[in-house]
């Protein structure tokens, strides 16, 4: 029983995971806010390509020439 309580004091003192676990905090925190940014602007985000897409098919479809 004193071997079990030696590991344990041991890993309650070990912080070498630490590091590892804030930056997992840290992105799960990040990639939680950009889902909520682009839930809440999805359809402006929608017609903006939507936008993009028609001015692309009206472009002409012959390259410009400066000499012409």
């Amino acid at each position: 029983m004193e071997k079990f309580e030696q590991m344990f004091r041991r890993f309650a003192k070990d912080e070498s995971g630490q590091g590892l676990v804030e930056y997992v905090l840290i992105i799960a925190l990040v990639a939680v806010g950009l889902i909520l940014a682009l839930t809440a602007f999805r359809n402006q985000i929608g017609r903006t390509f939507d936008n993009v897409n028609t001015q692309l098919n009206s472009a002409p479809s012959t390259p410009y020439s400066p000499g012409s």
